[in-house]
């Protein structure tokens, strides 16, 4: 059925894509979160759910059957494009702010990986070769701004912004990556020490406010973000340590504490793929097991 156009020129939805769009409303809050993990906390999730909200409508007005894409990974990608279009446009940032603020999470990642909690300030300034007021001017430029990299996405299991959304859809091989990558990431969360993944668990999963969190865990809500941000940097490298073994910074202190307990994490995300593995695969001979089996039509005459 083909969309009708109103008599101001706005084309409008046939009931079927209408249907589309109410069945699929909680996807704009599944990309909205997954996103507003990435920028300050000042940015107001209303205005990116209404980002993604014309972008769910768009992704209805243009989608097609017939191109073998399920709508719910075309309507993705279509969300999230106009979240991030919304963003660039309202996104003052300077390139200058944006090189340094990659270099200060470069600073911070490589700080938490060697000294396995949340540095100071002062450390950062030190790794950075700057002054810690030069720092503090440097994070108030970047809390100003929608600081967001579009393009690095794919590390925590996003789409890159230079993907296409009308492409077609990927091969068996990129199902069989995705599904270990999501396998993976279970195993990465389960893993995590008890404090660690319940910050993880309840802010990301369960969608519970900071401040909810760090009165339950009697602690500052500085203090939980540090532990997101140890915990999402521990996960990184429990993950890339057996899919992109490269991409893991090298220990400065070798058997240190540290390097202990980050190898114990590392060799427990393994265990729990393992068993997830398992559990899929047991999932599926049961699933198998009870499927009805279809009559046969060898050697039936046509």
């Amino acid at each position: 059925m083909q969309n009708s156009t109103s008599s101001g020129g706005k084309q409008t939805l046939s009931s079927e894509k209408q249907l589309l769009v109410t069945s699929n409303l909680a996807l704009v809050g599944y990309v909205v979160s997954g996103l507003a993990m990435k920028l300050p906390t000042h940015i107001d999730r209303d205005e990116l759910r209404s980002a993604g909200l014309e972008g769910l409508v768009q992704a209805a007005h243009s989608f097609a059957e017939d191109r073998g894409v399920p709508f719910r990974h075309f309507a993705a990608l279509r969300i999230r494009g106009a979240i991030m279009d919304d963003l660039r446009r309202n996104d003052w940032a300077s390139r200058s702010v944006r090189q340094a603020g990659r270099v200060r999470e470069q600073a911070v990642d490589h700080l938490i990986a060697t000294l396995g909690s949340a540095p100071k300030k002062a450390e950062i300034a030190e790794y950075m070769g700057v002054s810690i007021e030069e720092l503090c001017s440097l994070e108030a430029s970047l809390s100003r701004g929608s600081v967001l990299s579009l393009d690095a996405d794919a590390a925590s299991g996003g789409f890159s912004s230079k993907e296409v959304v009308d492409s077609e859809s990927g091969g068996p091989e990129d199902h069989i990556l995705e599904s270990e990558f999501q396998t993976y990431l279970r195993a990465a969360v389960t893993a995590l020490p008890d404090r660690l993944g319940v910050v993880i668990t309840r802010y990301f999963l369960q969608g519970h406010a900071m401040a909810d969190i760090a009165e339950d865990l009697g602690v500052t809500e500085s203090r939980v973000s540090q532990l997101r941000a140890e915990a999402l940097v521990l996960m990184r490298d429990g993950m890339n340590t057996h899919l992109a073994p490269e991409e893991v910074p090298v220990s400065t202190r070798p058997g240190g504490a540290v390097d202990r307990r980050r190898s114990a994490y590392f060799a427990a995300v393994a265990e729990n793929r393992l068993m997830g593995l398992d559990q899929r695969l047991t999932a599926e001979k049961k699933a198998a097991t009870e499927r009805p089996l279809q009559p046969s039509t060898a050697g039936m005459a046509s």
